[in-house]
């Protein structure tokens, strides 16, 4: 069995012998992709969303197609072996998600009818609220760590539903469009959204750089982000990047309102919660427009693609709803939701 030997020289500390491999050639071009390891990896693991070592190998190689990581060869973007590596940590990660979740009850391919699907699937979801904790109960320290780990994601805010935008026509793709031009600030830069949460992670004393926190954040939470970028970069998954991007949205409003409260009352000013006060208004609208504009009417356009909707849909509830339960079982607990700093 290969052994981790010694963190290679990168932006992350790798967690298992194929992370190594993989970030030993993204980040300094030494050695060979190791496709070998891959199936040993699967193989081995007890829970791909857990797996740090297949979490933070995919992470990184969706990283190099972002560009959000400084010293990265772009050439290295479609090195055959790096693809053939993702390719069968993908296969793995959809196999465990698709075997996981029940595939929710298929509604007519409507508008009306989606978007009542889509909203009962929502209303239904039991995921333990963490803005509420925070809303009502989180410290000063785990404020700290929800940005640390919210930095994943919201850094790079929207980019994954992004990659839908090319494969959608018509109703959808006006739909998307309009949900992500909001995203990217409406033509001001300086409310870009992802800019407006820099601006926070700043205020909070906090590395707005991208990435900065990887190595501190648990594989569920790469996970969660691995999650959109599978659904958003694999053609074949765009119903369930439009039914992750719609599951999304509708679960942003009020939980953003509810973390504004718990910035506000842990005594953080405006420059901190004007992200989250952003969101309040904006989602609230978003969601209609996800729901019944974007997966409507895709579904009414492509029926084809409704299975896939209602499951990336799904699957954004189970992903984010276990991310949230891995922090506040470790905040209940007294414990942090971080990965220790000594841990390689």
């Amino acid at each position: 069995m290969h052994q981790l030997t010694r963190p290679v020289s990168t932006a992350f500390t790798p967690r298992g012998p194929l992370s190594e491999g993989v970030l030993s050639v993204l980040f300094a071009s030494r050695a060979a992709a190791p496709a070998d390891l891959v199936d040993e990896a699967v193989l081995l693991s007890d829970d791909v969303l857990l797996d740090d070592d297949i979490q933070l190998t995919l992470f990184a190689l969706y990283a190099s197609s972002y560009g959000s990581v400084t010293g990265m060869d772009p050439d290295l973007e479609w090195d055959p072996e790096l693809i053939r590596v993702r390719r069968k940590l993908e296969a793995a990660f959809e196999a465990q998600l698709r075997a996981r979740i029940a595939p929710p009850s298929l509604p007519k391919p409507t508008v009306d009818d989606v978007a009542k699907a889509l909203f009962a699937l929502v209303a239904a979801d039991d995921s333990p609220s963490l803005s509420r904790y925070v809303a009502r109960r989180a410290t000063a320290a785990q404020l700290d760590e929800l940005f640390r780990l919210r930095s994943v994601y919201t850094l790079r805010e929207a980019d994954p539903h992004s990659w839908a935008i090319p494969r959608l026509t018509g109703r959808a793709k006006a739909a998307i469009v309009e949900i992500q031009s909001d995203e990217y600030g409406g033509g001001r830069p300086d409310r870009v959204h992802a800019e407006v949460f820099a601006k926070a992670v700043r205020a909070m004393g906090l590395d707005d750089t991208y990435g900065a926190y990887v190595d501190r954040v648990p594989a569920i939470t790469l996970a969660s982000h691995n999650l959109m970028s599978m659904f958003g970069m694999n053609r074949r998954l765009l119903g369930a990047i439009v039914g992750h991007l719609a599951a999304f949205e509708m679960t942003s409003s009020i939980p953003s309102r509810q973390y504004a409260e718990g910035i506000r009352r842990l005594g953080h000013g405006e420059d901190v919660a004007d992200y989250f006060d952003e969101h309040v208004e904006a989602d609230a609208v978003h969601e209609q427009i996800a729901a019944r504009d974007l997966a409507g009417a895709l579904a009414e356009d492509r029926p084809e693609l409704l299975a896939d909707i209602m499951f990336g849909a799904a699957a954004c509830l189970v992903v984010d709803g276990q991310a949230a339960a891995h922090a506040l079982d470790a905040w209940s607990a007294g414990r942090s939701a971080l990965r220790p700093e000594s841990v390689s």
